[in-house]
């Protein structure tokens, strides 16, 4: 039965029988030929051999039941209608064919252009074009290098060498200026470089020609390119690609004749106008290649009058229906306009942005059609400043592009003269081997970071994108010297005080100064530029799409905040509260000498000590955040890492206390530190006396820091705010630990708002999967849950954040186990199954739960989707990617809805 539905199946299509909408079956190419063939434009006849003979081909390396059959009788209706067979020695039709998969991926698969031409055929040829011997044999050599390269796999570079030199021997440097000779002998030298390589005569029977042409389209489906390109384009690899059988029409017989690409706007900035390029006398592999110079394509107007204004009238007529930039590919022969291809055209961020608004206003799309085409990792870029590159400049080195922008500054070692230098308004660029905690300082002094370890989910490059910051990580070719001040590349020193430029969107790092654009987007959303009195079509743009995804959305943003200027630049960037404060942060910089009296404290009264002088500066970090964020809620998560990580490093502490008895000076105090680090040294740290587990074990811990949030909140309600505190216990697993921590924290809050009333909700971060699989139970004690989703994903995988990336990451890219790392975007199948479960069953619990996430993923625009078809009610960021979530945000209804989030 199995065997008779795949006989039965239809695995070629007439150009004719097909339409836009069938890009599932006959790639984005196919259907778009069909489409111009429907719409009566001047198409060369053609029929697309289907994806699904692709997929049947790939899985048995061979052809499916039947599917030459279909070729042979397509072949013969196509024969028909030109009154022309494929290869004729008198009087030839020759072929294209050309691969075509749904989704675009320029210059990945493969294209054979002159099928057909034989020893026989190429006099016939000749023939047909009025005696053109030269144009026959110049397409001959072409079909000979194209087949022997695509379907053969001879190098090509054997081929272009070969033309060298007969352009050499005729003293020229254009191929224009070879005759027929000349031609004809460089095809007898392609037929030996292609028996050298292939260890047979060049194909002579066109039929033959075709079937591997066929083949070799369908097999580079995998080629290395293609794989490497879907990958990063997230494109499925199951998909396989159509191909595209069109006979032949020539650019290449004379002046008159030539071929070109055409936008109907500007792909770089969106601009209306006339886009692209022209070469007379080409085929079209010329333009794409750059063998020669072309030239504007305004310029065909005084080369073809009637055939530019009918190239015009078609494009106007495309971007109509098409209602979207159209990429058009055509060529002229003798005179005459043939359309070889159209398709939604690739564009720029700004463009993208500036061509949706553009067709709102002309009444071709509306409002939500054009959010849904533009995307949060375009408006990522926008944001961002970047390089004004030439070509003369070269990096010195590359690393991982871990937080985007541009970046120049005085190279500078350690924090504290990062704090030092740029209070003394210089640009600094902090250089680590890796960076930790206590260089949290120096990393918001800093302009970037550059570290020689590490990859886009280290500390650094989480903390960078946190706060907006350029980072570029896992530059693995420096040689940083932290005691001497410098580092080293490939035999080049850079010392303390010179100047580097570090990209973090490419990774690149150069010496000296490079000039730096703004982001005009990011002065808009900071409030500089208002839309309604700018000229500049990008503003008004993203202000227009913006606005109508905030009225869209059905998810609250919030952003992760941890001081007052953080929130209150969160807030100017649309968030709409604090969804998670990080109270660690707050312990650093020349509050650490407090953390160790606490660490250390031998007796409850110098404990109790130690956090008295710690509540009222917890108290007032907290007030000045409900300031910033006034009337909105503030999610402040109680302390979360191990305590031994606001101490200097077991080895730090070891050097410094031998060589004090080295010297023999006073180490008493190394000493105890020393013994602390020892005693509460752990295997597994992540998994060890950290969250919850901290507040149950350390009397006090917790219930200073709620008695400083409420506190905090009470005295910006009496200055006649409105405070919206929650409190966030983390790392809980079972519901025992949130009932003890709550039944203080309720005595602590009752005390505190005697006299003047606060709400203040109490929940708990879902981090651990036990607690998302026993989350009915702990939604009992909770009025919210926001997801951890970074530790949850360490805990469900099985994953040590800070390791795996640089050990094994890259293969697991490489052999497709993952699309993209889980702590890039959400594992919807595996750690999305534990937050719906917890989500489910949370609200089954308590029905009025608060839910969110506050890891990573909340900025993440494929994880922001995913959490809108959980049913969460908000997601949380880092202030520079609020807007990106808001987009998203909007656009997941439309999905939501039906619309295909591709």
């Amino acid at each position: 039965m199995a065997s008779q539905q795949t006989a039965d199946r239809k695995y070629v299509y007439d150009f004719t029988e097909g339409n836009k909408d069938l890009k599932d079956l006959l790639g984005g190419k196919g259907a778009n030929l069909a489409e111009m063939t429907n719409l009566g434009l001047p198409v060369p006849p053609g029929f697309t051999i289907t994806t699904e003979a692709c997929q049947a081909y790939l899985a048995t390396g061979a052809r499916p039941a039947g599917l030459a059959e279909e070729i042979t009788a397509h072949l013969g209706t196509l024969e028909e209608a030109m009154g022309r067979r494929l290869g004729d020695p008198a009087d030839p039709l020759l072929v294209s064919v050309r691969s075509g998969a749904k989704f675009s991926m320029p210059g990945m698969m493969e294209t054979v252009l002159n099928v057909g031409l034989n020893d026989s055929s190429v006099e016939g040829l000749a023939r047909q074009a009025g005696g053109n011997h030269r144009f026959a044999w110049d397409s001959y050599r072409r079909l000979i290098q194209m087949f022997g390269k695509t379907v053969c796999d001879v190098p090509g570079e054997e081929f272009e060498h070969a033309l060298e030199e007969c352009k050499r021997a005729k003293g020229t440097t254009s191929d224009l200026d070879l005759d027929a000779d000349d031609l004809r002998a460089l095809v007898g030298t392609y037929k030996k470089i292609f028996v050298k390589h292939t260890g047979r005569e060049f194909p002579q029977q066109p039929l033959e020609q075709l079937e591997l042409a066929i083949n070799a389209v369908f097999e580079s489906w995998n080629a290395e390119r293609a794989v490497l390109y879907r990958r990063q384009e997230r494109i499925p690899a199951d998909l396989g690609t159509a191909v595209n059988v069109c006979s032949m029409v020539f650019g290449n017989l004379g002046p008159d004749s030539g071929t070109g690409v055409a936008f109907t706007r500007d792909p770089a900035s969106g601009a209306q106008g006339i886009y692209g390029d022209y070469l007379a006398n080409a085929q079209g592999e010329d333009v794409v290649a750059g063998i020669r110079n072309t030239v504007p394509l305004q310029q065909l107007a005084e080369l073809n009058k009637p055939a530019y204004d009918e190239l015009l009238a078609i494009m106007a007529r495309l971007e109509e229906h098409y209602r979207d930039l159209c990429d058009i590919e055509f060529t002229i022969e003798r005179g005459k306009l043939w359309m070889l291809q159209t398709r939604v055209g690739k564009r720029t961020a700004a463009a993208a942005f500036v061509i949706a608004a553009q067709l709102v206003d002309e009444g071709l799309i509306d409002l939500d059609e054009a959010l849904h085409r533009v995307n949060g990792d375009q408006l990522a870029q926008l944001m961002f400043p970047r390089f004004r590159l030439t070509d003369e400049l070269k990096p010195m080195a590359s690393g991982i592009g871990a937080s985007p922008g541009a970046a120049v500054g005085k190279v500078v070692f350690d924090s504290q003269r990062a704090v030092e230098l740029a209070n003394a308004r210089d640009a600094v660029i902090l250089v680590r081997r890796e960076t930790h905690p206590d260089d949290l300082p120096g990393m918001v002094a800093a302009r970037g970071i550059l570290t020689s370890r590490g990859g886009k989910t280290s500390h650094a490059a989480v903390v960078a994108r946190g706060m907006g910051k350029t980072c570029v990580c896992g530059a693995d070719a420096l040689d940083v010297n932290v005691p001497e001040r410098r580092f080293t590349v490939d035999g080049q020193t850079v010392n303390e005080g010179d100047v580097v430029s570090i990209d973090g969107t490419t990774g690149r790092i150069y010496l000296g100064e490079v000039p730096v654009w703004p982001s005009e987007v990011v002065r808009y959303f900071e409030g500089e530029l208002a839309p309604e009195h700018s000229d500049d079509p990008l503003v008004v743009a993203v202000h227009r799409i913006m606005s109508h995804a905030d009225a869209r959305r059905r998810l609250g943003i919030r952003a992760n905040a941890d001081t007052g200027a953080d929130a209150a630049r969160a807030r100017r960037f649309g968030a709409e509260g604090v969804g998670l404060c990080r109270t660690e942060h707050m312990f650093l910089g020349d509050r650490r000498e407090l953390v160790e009296r606490l660490i250390l404290a031998a007796t409850d009264a110098d404990r109790q000590a130690a956090l008295a002088e710690l509540l009222p500066l917890q108290r007032s970090d907290f007030a000045e955040i409900f300031r910033a964020m006034d009337g909105q809620p503030v999610t402040v998560r109680l302390i979360d890492p191990p305590l031994h990580e606001f101490l200097p490093s077991l080895e730090e502490l070891a050097v410094h206390v031998a060589v004090a008895h080295e010297r023999g000076e006073d180490a008493a105090r190394d000493e105890q530190l020393l013994s602390a680090v020892r005693r509460m040294h752990e295997q597994n740290p992540m998994l060890g006396l950290r969250g919850v587990r901290l507040g149950l074990v350390i009397p006090g811990l917790f219930a200073m820091q709620v008695r400083a949030i409420v506190e905090a909140a009470v005295e910006c309600a009496k200055a006649g705010g409105d405070p919206k505190p929650e409190i966030m216990v983390p790392l809980v697993g079972a519901v025992q630990e949130l009932e003890t921590v709550r039944a203080e924290a309720e005595k602590i809050i009752a005390d505190v708002t005697r006299e003047q009333s606060v709400e203040v909700l109490i929940g708990t971060m879902i981090e651990v999967p036990r607690a998302a699989l026993t989350a009915g139970q702990i939604a009992e004690a909770a009025e919210f849950f926001s997801f951890g989703t970074n530790d949850l994903t360490q805990m469900a995988w099985g994953f040590s954040r800070d390791d795996v990336e640089g050990a094994f990451f890259w293969r697991y890219l490489e052999l497709g186990i993952f699309g993209i790392s889980p702590f890039e975007s959400i594992d919807a199948d595996g750690v999305g199954r534990l937050v719906r479960i917890a989500a489910e069953e949370g609200r089954a619990a308590r029905p009025g739960l608060k839910l969110g996430v506050c890891g990573e993923h909340g900025g993440d625009p494929e994880s922001v989707h995913f959490f809108h078809s959980v049913g969460l009610d908000y997601v949380s960021c880092s202030p520079f990617r609020v807007p990106v979530a808001r987009l998203e945000a909007g656009r997941a209804v439309l999905s939501s809805a039906g619309s295909d989030s591709r």
